[in-house]
């Protein structure tokens, strides 16, 4: 039975020889410190990307079976981008930089977190007519150059690409991406300026979400007529902090809500049933809403401060919700006994089905090679 079969399999209930070995990439500050240990290159730690060959190479090294986030993307999001430039540098070494987004951000030399955002381009309408909405239309040529992971290499679809996904001959899945309903508006937004949008112009803030929404409708549409096969469909949001949804429940339910129905029901009609959506935080408000409009698998259910687990949501929802996630990656940080437990934790949660642990975000800069490799030995002696 192969990876990919293992997977499908375990989201559908039914039965497997044994548990898929999952991980969901690394901080690019991992690998360079990886690197500097000597277990990986430096040129390995140069050129890790989801899915690509080198991705591969690192996550088998360690002992997993595959990266979830081994994706298509045929919406390839503001095209253009907007232009990256230094807006102003900064006695203390840091630097003001409009980035791809449309957002200033100050980034200070060695820091490895998400930086500061200190002003942005998406104030008004005036803005949205000029910036972005020419920025966000179909252009079907470019779903010939979205990239595709093969596991081997990263073939632009136009080249080799849709011949692959054609064959449907692979060890590991492969998800179709249905983009961001609201994540990646925040991004250009940022989390102050679309609180303030909501409220303050309620029209410009749909007409944005729905310019968003169609067109990842188009993108997507178009890659599952061209008769490449994928075995999931996939959203990214992020949405959400320690205390909850940073989109209030009733917005998310009435304006993001039809679009996510209108893209799931188009995946299930192309056979496509299972549809996850990588959110982190406290997501549980928003959980009912995603199970309303298609979306059946949570990831990578950060544990976090809240403790978050597959375990109440089935209690709650039933078998119509399955989890990829749920690892404490902290425990990397710790020591084996920290590891044995969060492996221990995870029994019960592996039995209820639908269910695949998975660290439940990237492996962070203080995750230790050995435990890692520690973990994946475990969950094999654990599992099978």
């Amino acid at each position: 039975m192969t990876t990919r079969e293992r997977i499908l399999r375990i989201l559908r209930y039914e039965t497997v020889d044994g548990l898929p070995l999952v991980h969901f990439g690394f901080w690019t500050e991992t690998l360079a410190r990886w690197a500097g240990e000597g277990h990986i290159s430096v040129e390995e730690a140069r050129s890790q990307g989801d899915a690509n060959p080198v991705d591969f190479a690192i996550g088998r090294k360690l002992g997993f079976d595959c990266n979830y986030q081994t994706m298509f993307f045929p919406n390839p999001g503001l095209h253009p981008p907007i232009e990256t430039k230094v807006i102003e540098q900064l006695p203390d070494g840091s630097t003001k930089v409009l980035n791809g987004d449309g957002v200033v951000v100050l980034t200070r030399p060695g820091a490895g977190s998400i930086p500061a955002d200190v002003d942005h381009l998406l104030k008004d309408r005036a803005a949205w007519e000029e910036h972005f909405l020419p920025r966000l239309q179909f252009h079907p040529e470019l779903l010939a150059r979205a990239p595709t992971p093969t596991g081997d290499a990263m073939i632009p679809f136009g080249q080799g690409g849709l011949d692959f996904l054609q064959r449907n001959e692979r060890d590991h899945p492969i998800g179709l991406h249905l983009g961001s309903r609201i994540g990646g508006i925040r991004n250009w937004l940022t989390m102050e300026g679309l609180c303030f949008l909501v409220v303050d112009d309620e029209k410009l803030f749909t007409e944005i979400v729905d310019t968003c929404g169609e067109l990842d409708y188009r993108y997507a549409k178009m890659a599952l007529e061209t008769g490449a096969k994928f075995d999931f469909a996939h959203f990214w949001e992020d949405i959400c902090f320690k205390n909850g949804p940073l989109v209030t429940p009733k917005v998310f339910a009435e304006k993001i809500g039809p679009h996510y129905r209108r893209l799931t029901d188009l995946a299930r009609n192309h056979n496509l049933d299972i549809v996850s959506v990588d959110c982190d935080g406290c997501i549980d408000a928003l959980v009912p809403i995603w199970l309303e409009n298609g979306v059946n698998t949570m990831f990578p259910i950060e544990v976090g401060t809240w403790n978050a687990s597959i375990k109440p949501w089935r209690e709650k929802y039933g078998r119509q919700l399955r989890g990829v996630g749920g690892v404490d990656k902290r425990a990397f940080a710790a020591d084996r006994a920290a590891v044995d437990a969060e492996i221990e934790r995870q029994r019960p949660l592996v039995d209820l089905g639908g269910y695949i642990p998975c660290p439940d975000h990237r492996l962070a800069p203080d995750a230790q090679w050995d435990l890692v490799r520690y973990y994946c030995d475990r969950m094999r002696t654990v599992f099978g």
